[in-house]
């Protein structure tokens, strides 16, 4: 069997030996206090993120470019790997976790401003055009002085902020659902804090003054690049 699948089983059975009981609470039912919708982006480690090592706490959704919309004959909807946990758990809170050097959003970028167009399996053209409509707006918004490095993390922030209104303003999402946008930060872009997450919008709320005011004692967590 090939290596790294061994190396795999190997984590898999001490992970097994030590979570054993943890599931006791949960063999029936879950009920997760959060769905985080991150970035599939290797680097970005959804559960450790947080400290979460309790099953049932988290309902966790990846893809590339952390999209919360899925494409139907009918349009554009909210996706059903996030809508899930809101309709049928008891979810309240939605968390959209973008990261500093997206490779979707690159990818996103380059489409707008250097190729003009998508290339590459159908597959991966398909997610990037779902964000490409999201960020065209973002694009002609930058400033002109901002370097590549800085456009790209200026339009992750920007594509967390769509994403958030996506699921604000869906008739499809329950009303009372706290939706917050973060950025995971592992390049020192904000800070020199490497995994430290960036609150950068809540409930549509992007203004960090605003934010720093209305949400005591997670003040340094607060920031962002760019307030358009």
């Amino acid at each position: 069997m090939n290596q790294t699948v061994v190396e795999l089983l190997e984590r898999n059975a001490e992970h097994a030996s030590e979570f054993r009981s943890r599931f006791d609470d949960v063999q029936d039912a879950q009920h997760p206090e959060a769905v985080t919708v991150c970035c599939s982006d290797s680097r970005v480690l959804q559960d450790e993120m947080w400290g979460n090592e309790t099953p049932g706490h988290l309902f966790t959704c990846s893809n590339i470019g952390n999209r919360v919309v899925q494409r139907t004959d009918g349009g554009e909807v909210v996706s059903g790997d996030v809508l899930y946990p809101l309709e049928h758990t008891g979810t309240e809170v939605a968390v959209v976790v973008g990261h500093t050097g997206c490779g979707a959003v690159t990818a996103t970028y380059d489409a707008l401003t250097v190729t003009g167009d998508l290339s590459g399996p159908a597959g991966i053209e398909h997610c990037i055009d779902l964000l490409k409509s999201r960020l065209e707006g973002g694009v002609e918004e930058l400033p002109e002085d901002v370097d590549r490095t800085g456009a790209i993390n200026r339009l992750v922030e920007y594509n967390v902020d769509r994403q958030v209104e996506a699921l604000l303003e869906s008739d499809d999402v329950p009303d009372g659902v706290t939706v917050v946008g973060v950025v995971y930060d592992f390049q020192d872009v904000y800070a020199d804090r490497r995994g430290e997450v960036h609150v950068v919008n809540v409930d549509g709320e992007r203004s960090v003054e605003d934010l720093r005011s209305a949400h005591s004692g997670v003040e340094s967590q607060v920031d962002r690049l760019w307030e358009y």
